[in-house]
């Protein structure tokens, strides 16, 4: 198999313009960039330090003791 050569894919891009139009394509363009505009800031967003919620609970040796007695 070869690669396509310049005319195959002009005439993808001809074809692509034809059945969705420009409008259509400018759209969607404009959703991905949207897409990826809101990926990176997740991504910025992940790299901060969050706090840390401990939820480890102390416990005390005596009462430990006195729930093995029971």
């Amino acid at each position: 198999m070869h690669a396509p050569g310049i005319w195959g894919i002009l005439v993808v891009a001809v074809v692509v313009i034809l059945l969705f139009g420009r409008g259509k394509i400018s759209g969607v363009m404009g959703e991905v960039a949207t897409g990826i505009k809101a990926f990176q800031k997740g991504m910025r967003d992940d790299d901060k330090p969050s706090e840390r919620i401990d939820t480890a609970t102390t416990v005390d040796a005596r009462e430990v003791d006195k729930s093995k007695d029971a």
